[in-house]
């Protein structure tokens, strides 16, 4: 059961690193807050899983999409 649950921790990083990408591009860092809910389930699901590779995804992601707020002053 871990094992599945890990795997769609995974899927969910899989999806939200891609938008966090795009909100990398200037005048589209409003994707980032698409991310980092994307992120956070993943992270709580990565978790609950017992294994630490889709929570360490994750955290990756919404770490991205925080730092790229934070510069653009979107997250203060």
């Amino acid at each position: 059961m871990g094992l599945i649950v890990n795997l769609i921790s995974i899927l969910a990083g899989l999806i939200a690193l891609p938008v966090a990408l795009v909100g990398l591009i200037p005048f589209f860092g409003l994707a980032n807050y698409l991310a980092i809910p994307i992120a956070v389930v993943g992270a709580a699901l990565g978790t609950l899983s017992g294994y630490k590779s889709g929570r360490n995804f994750n955290l990756f992601v919404i770490v991205v999409a925080v730092i790229r707020l934070i510069l653009g002053g979107g997250l203060l």
